[in-house]
């Protein structure tokens, strides 16, 4: 995972309930990650900071994030997903994977608005395990099923980029 990721830069969007558990992992995993948050929003912001996520360096606002990453790990809620929408699509990077750990946005997307890029990779991780479940497994040493998925393969890499990831995330 660390070979196939080493150029990567993974910007993990959100902070509630699965990004802290896949973001640590992936940090402890020596993966470069960063983290997209809205600073008005308080309490994700501080949980962050309180992880070790530092403002500027690791942590930034969402569409910087965006544009920082060669991963974007779109782990917001349903609502949050078509919300921010229109702050993600227009700063993906070409070649970028869009990474979801629910299909949810993409597949229901005449409802989400959330349609990606031709331009991008798509794909999906999906933990079978609440986030506190995914971090408290890998901290004991283990891991925890995952299904994965790919909708879309712009690089010819998609694959091997999410399984890495999965990996990384402590699947």
């Amino acid at each position: 995972a660390r070979s196939v990721l080493k150029d990567e830069t993974v910007a993990v969007l959100g902070y509630g309930v699965q990004a802290p558990a896949q973001s640590l992992n992936m940090r402890d995993n020596g993966i470069r990650v960063i983290i997209g948050h809205d600073p008005d929003r308080l309490n994700g912001w501080k949980k962050a900071v309180a992880d070790g996520w530092r403002p500027g360096e690791t942590l930034f606002p969402i569409e910087e994030a965006v544009r920082r990453g060669t991963v974007v790990q779109y782990l917001g809620s349903d609502a949050a997903q078509m919300l921010l929408w229109p702050k993600v699509k227009p700063n993906l990077m070409p070649g970028a994977a869009l990474y979801f750990s629910h299909g949810f946005a993409v597949v229901y997307h005449d409802q989400t608005g959330v349609i990606p890029p031709e331009n991008v990779d798509v794909i999906l991780v999906a933990p079978k395990g609440s986030g506190t479940s995914v971090r408290r497994n890998f901290q004991a040493g283990g891991g925890i099923n995952a299904s994965y998925a790919i909708h879309q393969d712009y690089t010819g890499r998609a694959f091997e980029r999410t399984i890495a990831l999965g990996i990384a995330i402590g699947a």
